[in-house]
C-alpha cells in the first residue's frame, strides 16, 4: 500500500513539475486520487475528511487569486512598477530595495501567486525601462514569493493549513510571525546585495522620465477593508475564506457593472485546475501518511520546543520541502506537530516556506516564476539558482528559528 501511495505521489509531484504536454497539474493528480480510494489504499470516509478539511483553504485560495487579479486589471501592479521606478532614481541598488519592499508586501497581503504571477512582469518592464539588469529584481520575486509569505495565515497556502492546525487567531499569528518575517527578508535582501554586486554595479543605460502613478484607490480600499475582515472573521470563528470571498465578489461586481472584465474571466481567475491539483495532491498525501511515512517522520522530528528542537523542525521541514515539494511536506508533517503546540507548528512553516528557494521544485511558485521568466526570453541558470539558494536558505531559516523563539518567549505561544 506505502510502495503504491508513494508511486502515485511521484507521478503527481513529477508532472507538476514538468507539465508533460503542457498538460494542467490536475490531469495526473486527480486520476491518482481517484486510484488510491478505488484501489482502497485510502478508505473513502478518510478522503472525505480530507476534502472536508482542505476545502476552506481551496476556497480561500480561488477568492484570493480572482482578488488578486481584479486588482491588476485595476491597475494596481502597474501602479507599484511606476512606483519602483520612480522611487529608484534609475539606481539599481534602489530599485532592489524597492522590489523587495513591493514584493514583500504584495506576497503577504495578496499571496505568493500575486507576487509569481503578476508583479515578475511588472518588474522586468520596470528594469526595462530603466536600462537596468533585471536579473536581481526578477530572482528577487521568487525568493520573496516564499520568504515574504510568512507574516500572515492569508499569504500562501502553507500558511493557511498550518493556521488551521496551529489553534492560534489571526492576530496572534501574525503577530509571533512578524519578527520572524523581517528576518528572513532582511537577510535575503543582505544575500542578495552581495550575490548579485557585479549587476547592480553594471553601467546603467538613461532612464526615461517617469509619470507619477495613478493609485487605484478603490483597489486598495478593497484590500484594506478584506484584510480587516480577515482580523474580525478570525476573532470571531468564521472561516478567512468568507473575508476573501466577499473582497472578490465586490472587486468583481464593480469590474462587471463597469465591463472591465467578464464572468468567463473571473471563472478563469479562479484556476480550477490548480484547485482541483490540490485537493487531489492532497488526498494522494493522506494516503502516503496513513500506509507508514507518518512513523518513518515521527523518528526524526525533534522533541520539545526549546531552539534547538525548532530548528531541528525547521530543518526537517526544509528537507522534506525540497524532495516532494512544500506543500504535501506541510500536510504530511502538521498532524504530526500539531500536539506539540504552535510554536513547533510555525516552526514546520518556516521550513516549508524558506526551504523551496533551495530548488526548482521546492515550490510551485518557483515552477511558475521559471515559466514566466522563459516567456520573458530569459533562462534561469541551474547552478547559479542553487548556488544563491545555498547561501540565502540557510541564513534566512536559522534567522527566522531563532527570531521565531524570541517571539514565542516574548508574547507565548
Amino acid at each position: 500500500m506505502l510502495a503504491l501511495s508513494v508511486l502515485l505521489l511521484v507521478a503527481v509531484l513529477v508532472c507538476a513539475v514538468v507539465r508533460p504536454w503542457g498538460w494542467p497539474e490536475a490531469v495526473v493528480a486527480v486520476p491518482a486520487a481517484i486510484v488510491v480510494v478505488v484501489a482502497g489504499v485510502l478508505p473513502v470516509e478518510h478522503a472525505v475528511d480530507e476534502a472536508v478539511r482542505l476545502g476552506p483553504v481551496i476556497g480561500f485560495l480561488a477568492a484570493i487569486l480572482v482578488l488578486a487579479q481584479l486588482c491588476d486589471d485595476e491597475g494596481l501592479f502597474h501602479a507599484c512598477g511606476t512606483w519602483m521606478a520612480r522611487a529608484s532614481g534609475g539606481r539599481p541598488r534602489t530599485l532592489l530595495g524597492g522590489v523587495f519592499v513591493t514584493a514583500s508586501v504584495t506576497t503577504a497581503v495578496l499571496s505568493l501567486d500575486a507576487t509569481v504571477v503578476l508583479l515578475t512582469p511588472v518588474v522586468f518592464a520596470t528594469a526595462a525601462q530603466l536600462g537596468v539588469r533585471p536579473k536581481p529584481h526578477v530572482y528577487a520575486c521568487t525568493h520573496l514569493s516564499n520568504s515574504a509569505s510568512l507574516l500572515l495565515p492569508v499569504s500562501n497556502l502553507t500558511n493557511l493549513l498550518a493556521f488551521a492546525s496551529s489553534g492560534l487567531s489571526f492576530t496572534r499569528f501574525a503577530a509571533l510571525m512578524a519578527l520572524p518575517w523581517v528576518v528572513a527578508i532582511g537577510v535575503e535582501y543582505l544575500v542578495f546585495r552581495r550575490f548579485f554586486r557585479t549587476d547592480l554595479d553594471a553601467p546603467v543605460h538613461a532612464p526615461l522620465a517617469q509619470p507619477a502613478p495613478e493609485l487605484p484607490v478603490f483597489a486598495l480600499t478593497v484590500v484594506g477593508l478584506t484584510l480587516v475582515g480577515f482580523v474580525v472573521a478570525s476573532a470571531t470563528g468564521v472561516d478567512p475564506a468568507w473575508a476573501a470571498c466577499a473582497g472578490a465578489v465586490v472587486m468583481a461586481v464593480r469590474a462587471l457593472a463597469l465591463r472591465r472584465t467578464t464572468v468567463t474571466k473571473v471563472v478563469k481567475a479562479t484556476s480550477l485546475p490548480f484547485l482541483a491539483f490540490v485537493l487531489g495532491l492532497g488526498i494522494v498525501v493522506r494516503a502516503v501518511v496513513d500506509n507508514g511515512l507518518d512513523d518513518l517522520l515521527r523518528h526524526a522530528i525533534p522533541d520539545g520546543t526549546g531552539l534547538l528542537a525548532l530548528l531541528g523542525v525547521a530543518a526537517v521541514a526544509a528537507v522534506l520541502a525540497n524532495v516532494i515539494n512544500n506543500l504535501p511536506a506541510v500536510l504530511v508533517l502538521l498532524p504530526l506537530v500539531a500536539p506539540f503546540g504552535p510554536g513547533v507548528v510555525l516552526a514546520v512553516l518556516l521550513g516549508v516556506n524558506l526551504g523551496p528557494n533551495l530548488t526548482y521544485a521546492g515550490s510551485l511558485a518557483t515552477l511558475l516564476w521559471r515559466r514566466i521568466v522563459h516567456d520573458h526570453d530569459t533562462e534561469v541558470n541551474l547552478g547559479e539558482f542553487t548556488k544563491l539558494g545555498l547561501l540565502a536558505v540557510p541564513a534566512t531559516l536559522v534567522g527566522a528559528v531563532v527570531a521565531l523563539w524570541a517571539s514565542l518567549r516574548l508574547i507565548g505561544g
